[in-house]
C-alpha cells in the first residue's frame, strides 16, 4: 500500500502535462514571428550562417516551432515535436554562439527550450496525453528483436525451466531497447 501512495501518483504525469503545455504554449509564437517576416528572419538568422536556401530553411524552423508545439501541447506524436524542436533549438543555440559568443541573456531562453525539449524526448509524455490514449486504445504486441527472441527460447525451454529450475516465466526479465516506441511513456 505504501508502495502506490509513495511511487504511483498522478504528480510525475501532471509534471509531464504542465511541461509540455507551457514549452509549447510559450514557443508557438517564436514560429508565428518567423512567419510574419520570413526575409528578415532568413537574412538575420539563416544567412549569417552560410546555410544553404535560407527561406526554406526559415519556412522548416518555422514549421518546426508551430507544429512541434501543437505536438507537445495535445500529447499528440510528443517525441517527434520535441525532436523538431531540439533540432531548431540546436541551430539557434549554434548560431548564438557563432555571432555574439557565450552572451547569457541570448543564450538562457534557447537553453531552456533546448532542456525543455530534451527532458519530454527522454521521459515521454506522461499519462496526461494523447500518445497514452492511443497507446491505451490500441494496445497490441508489438514484436521487436528483443520479443520474438524471448518467445523463441520460452517456446524450447518450457518444459525443462519450469519443472527443473522452479522459475516462473513471469520472474524472467528481457532487456528492452531505448526509445523502441515513440508513443510510450
Amino acid at each position: 500500500m505504501l508502495n502506490s501512495i509513495f511511487y504511483k501518483t498522478i504528480l510525475k504525469d501532471l509534471a509531464f502535462l504542465v511541461l509540455r503545455v507551457f514549452t509549447g504554449a510559450l514557443l508557438i509564437h517564436h514560429g508565428f514571428e518567423k512567419l510574419n517576416d520570413i526575409n528578415n528572419f532568413a537574412d538575420a538568422f539563416v544567412r549569417p550562417l552560410h546555410l544553404p536556401f535560407p527561406v526554406t530553411l526559415s519556412y522548416i524552423a518555422a514549421g518546426s516551432e508551430i507544429g512541434g508545439s501543437w505536438l507537445l501541447i495535445f500529447g499528440l506524436a510528443t517525441r517527434l515535436g520535441a525532436s523538431a524542436i531540439l533540432g531548431t533549438m540546436s541551430v539557434a543555440i549554434y548560431h548564438a554562439i557563432v555571432t555574439s559568443g557565450f552572451n547569457i541573456y541570448l543564450l538562457e531562453l534557447l537553453a531552456l527550450y533546448f532542456g525543455c525539449a530534451f527532458s519530454i524526448l527522454l521521459l515521454g509524455p506522461g499519462m496526461l496525453s494523447a500518445d497514452y490514449i492511443i497507446k491505451e486504445t490500441f494496445d497490441t504486441k508489438t514484436y521487436s528483436f528483443s520479443s520474438v527472441l524471448n518467445q523463441q527460447s520460452t517456446n524450447r525451454n518450457r518444459t525443462t525451466s519450469s519443472r527443473n529450475l522452479g522459475i516462473s516465466n513471469k520472474q524472467k526479465k528481457s532487456f528492452d531497447f531505448p526509445f523502441s516506441s515513440f508513443l510510450s511513456s
